[in-house]
């Protein structure tokens, strides 16, 4: 599937990509399997995390203790593949463009579908995405490149550690968006908004304080550039769980892939603190 949003008008037919029911159907019909920024204009995404109960406890308190990464926005019962307050009708079997399975902290294989694997002990996490400030960011007259090419967003892995619970440990990932030194300080007070999708940035400017040596050479997503009036800002990841996962090394956990989230029919603005 090409990932450039050319092609998101034919794929998503005349209902559109805005209405985030009809983008769930698309994406449970298997017809769309790539990056989902920039759909479902002002819904809100959320990064997907499905662990054993056994480990789910543990999980919670690590999401608990990491909050600038790992924003809760809804978890299932056992066995639930229903996530009503979040949207009519969602199947987080089928509803998130892509998964990773992972055993023993090993990435096994990527599928666009997790029916086969399901089983009624699984609980289900939902993370807060930086996709839903990006919206309130172009409101407020503030550029964001990965969207303008139709690319999924940087992402890189940091020397930031977690604060660990039980086996979930290990760095935190983070977001990083070029700006104009103009437009950092208004960016600041428009994510601080957003508490349940990352809030404010974590770092700005030298990638190499936080563990980053390339800005071209991003470990998720794709790469933009960075011009020379601009300055790199950075956003806690909800790929963090990722990393958490490589460190707790569960038998078993499915996971989004990299921005492939989950659209749910929250509008951004609800979760805006002020």
């Amino acid at each position: 599937m090409d990932s450039t949003h050319n092609n998101t008008p034919q794929v998503f037919g005349p209902q559109g990509s805005d209405n985030p029911r009809h983008v769930r159907s698309v994406i449970r019909q298997g017809l769309w399997t790539s990056h989902t920024s920039g759909l479902a204009d002002g819904h809100v995404q959320g990064n997907l995390v499905i662990l054993p109960e056994v480990q789910a406890g543990d999980f919670l308190r690590f999401c608990q203790r990491n909050p600038k990464p790992c924003p809760v926005l809804a978890v299932s019962e056992p066995g639930q593949f229903s996530l009503p307050t979040l949207g009519e009708g969602i199947d987080i079997r089928s509803d998130v463009p892509l998964y990773r399975v992972w055993r023993h902290g090993e990435l096994a294989e990527e599928v666009a579908d997790i029916s086969a694997f399901w089983r009624p002990d699984l609980v289900t996490f939902i993370l807060g995405c930086s996709f839903s400030f990006e919206s309130a960011l172009i409101e407020a007259g503030i550029p964001l490149r990965h969207i303008d090419e139709g690319k999924n967003v940087a992402m890189f892995r940091t020397n930031v550690a977690t604060e660990p619970a039980g086996p979930f440990g290990g760095a935190m990932v983070v977001t990083m968006r070029p700006m104009k030194a103009a437009d950092v300080i208004r960016a600041v007070q428009v994510t601080s908004r957003f508490p349940n999708v990352h809030g404010a940035p974590v770092h700005i400017g030298d990638p190499s304080l936080i563990g980053i040596a390339d800005l071209a050479k991003p470990d998720y997503g794709d790469a933009v550039a960075l011009m020379p009036d601009e300055i790199p800002v950075f956003w806690a990841c909800g790929v963090t769980p990722q990393s958490a996962i490589l460190h707790a090394q569960p038998a078993f956990c499915i996971t989004h892939a990299p921005g492939c989230m989950l659209i749910s029919d929250l509008l951004n603005h609800q979760l805006a603190s002020f």
